[in-house]
């Protein structure tokens, strides 16, 4: 990737514009395809059909885009080291990041023109951080190779008549998704965002019989078998499923005894290169056209109250009955608790498999 170098005082100077330009949405596309380039971090184009929305800013707007996937973590990690020689203009990350990277003064604020739209819940109120799409927390399973699949975290914990199920989690502490993984299956077993110790006794029992796998699921792991169950976003899981040639024998489906809904939001970089281009690329996200592109990824869009989707678009969703034990996450709670899981996890679980 280009790294774009400033000065401090440049950057300086920079931020001091970007507070007086324009508010007008025509202006902002002025100003964005001028800069005609943005750098994005954590927004591949096989996650949520990224795909799409870069070509729709390239096609509208003119602009070139390049991103560098990386987790939740490291897109802040990256942020706040590089700062005034900064890189990148935007990221995706998943919700309980979005307040961190705010505390640590690496954001810059923009508020969409569908603003109003967005529930409370899922944004900063000055606009620094909003969630553009929700996930929750979702098995994947070769239903070939395991015709009667756990269909519960209960199930999964115990192991099956077939044998004991190799679970793949991810990178829990580092990654949005295995953070979410463990507080529905804490959720399923009766706990809380506070309350996370059964899941993570289960986790810990797992990793002692050696069936814990902490690499984040891809499409190829799926493909040649990695583990037995998948615990990923529902967007994941349907986007894998639909890349790998036998896809057709996997199932994706909400834990009946509970789960939990969250979702990613963008930040934009504090000290972006291209400012105009990543406040126009955070406005077309949640767009109508920005929303059905996420929902074509198979995500469901934070707007999907007032974005009416393609029936073929909405057909590949997962039947709304299997929602009925999820739960939004509580973000209060969660942005608190999720800074101590990190070494929790490590400690109780990890250490447990070694």
């Amino acid at each position: 990737m280009k790294r774009f170098l400033i000065g401090v005082s440049a950057a300086v100077m920079c931020l001091g514009a970007l507070a007086q330009a324009p508010a007008g949405l025509k202006a902002l596309e002025a100003a964005a395809r001028t800069e005609g380039r943005v750098v994005s971090v954590g927004m591949p184009d096989g996650w949520a059909n990224w795909r799409d929305t870069w070509a729709d800013l390239q096609r509208l707007h003119g602009l070139s885009h390049v991103d560098s996937d990386m987790s939740s973590a490291e897109e802040i990690a990256k942020m706040e080291a590089e700062r005034s020689n900064a890189s990148v203009d935007i990221g995706d990350v998943g919700f309980e990041f979005g307040a961190i990277a705010k505390a640590r003064g690496i954001t810059q604020a923009y508020k969409p023109s569908t603003w109003e739209q967005i529930p409370a819940w899922a944004k900063d109120p000055d606009g620094h951080w909003a969630v553009a799409y929700t996930g929750t927390i979702a098995f994947a399973v070769n239903t070939k190779r395991w015709p009667n699949p756990p269909r519960s975290w209960k199930a999964l914990f115990q192991g099956g008549p077939q044998g004991a199920y190799r679970v793949q989690i991810g990178e829990v502490g580092r990654a949005a998704q295995g953070n979410a993984a463990v507080l529905a299956a804490a959720i399923a077993l009766g706990g809380s965002e506070t309350q996370l110790q059964a899941a993570l006794a289960q986790f810990a029992q797992i990793a002692k019989q050696q069936r814990l796998i902490t690499t984040n699921p891809s499409p190829a792991l799926m493909e040649r078998g990695e583990a037995d169950v998948y615990v990923l976003w529902d967007f994941n899981g349907l986007s894998y499923r639909d890349k790998i040639p036998n896809g057709a024998d996997f199932q994706v489906f909400i834990p009946s005894d509970g789960s939990v809904t969250s979702g990613y939001t963008t930040i934009i970089n504090k000290f972006a290169p291209h400012p105009n281009a990543a406040k126009l690329t955070r406005e077309f996200i949640f767009s109508d056209a920005g929303q059905i592109n996420l929902a074509r990824g198979n995500a469901r869009p934070v707007r999907i109250a007032s974005v009416k989707l393609p029936a073929e678009v909405a057909a590949k969703l997962i039947d709304s009955a299997q929602y009925q034990k999820a739960r939004a996450v509580k973000p209060a709670l969660w942005a608190d608790e999720v800074k101590k899981l990190p070494r929790a996890w490590q400690k109780e679980v990890m250490a447990a498999g070694s």
